[in-house]
C-alpha cells in the first residue's frame, strides 16, 4: 500500500534509459509536488538515479495512471529534516536507513515538481 512512482532517467555517463520504482511522499500543500528519498536501503553511497536526476534537473515520472515531466530540486536544511521525519513517521524503515548511514552520508530528499505541459 505504499505510494510508488516510476522515475524515468538517463544515465549521466552511459546514456542508458532506466526506469526506477521508488516510494514517494506527496506534498500535502502542493498537489504538483512529490518527494523521493535516495536511501538505497541505507547503503553508504547514493543510488545512481540520484546523480542522474540531479545532473539532468528534470525527468518523467509515472504516478498512478498519470505520466508527466517534473523539475528536480534537492531539498536541504530544516525542510529536508521535516520531510524526512514525516517519511520515517509513516514508514519506520526509513529511520533504519538513516541509522545505517549516520556519520557516512545524509540521505538526500528530492522534490519532483510537475512542469506545465506545453499546449495543454
Amino acid at each position: 500500500g505504499a505510494p510508488v512512482t516510476l522515475m524515468h532517467h538517463r544515465g549521466r555517463k552511459s546514456g542508458k534509459e532506466s526506469v526506477t520504482p521508488v516510494m514517494y511522499l506527496a506534498d500535502e500543500a502542493d498537489p504538483d509536488t512529490i518527494y523521493v528519498f535516495a536511501s538505497k536501503a541505507g547503503a553508504p553511497t547514493h543510488p545512481d538515479w540520484y546523480y542522474n536526476l540531479t545532473t539532468a534537473g528534470e525527468t518523467t515520472v509515472e504516478v498512478g495512471t498519470e505520466t508527466y515531466r517534473v523539475a528536480v530540486a534537492e531539498v536541504t536544511g530544516p525542510e529536508h529534516d521535516r520531510i524526512y521525519a514525516e517519511q520515517v513517521r509513516r514508514y519506520p524503515g526509513f529511520g533504519e536507513y538513516e541509522q545505517k548511514t549516520a556519520g557516512i552520508r545524509t540521505i538526500p530528499v528530492l522534490a519532483l515538481r510537475r512542469k506545465a505541459s506545453v499546449g495543454g
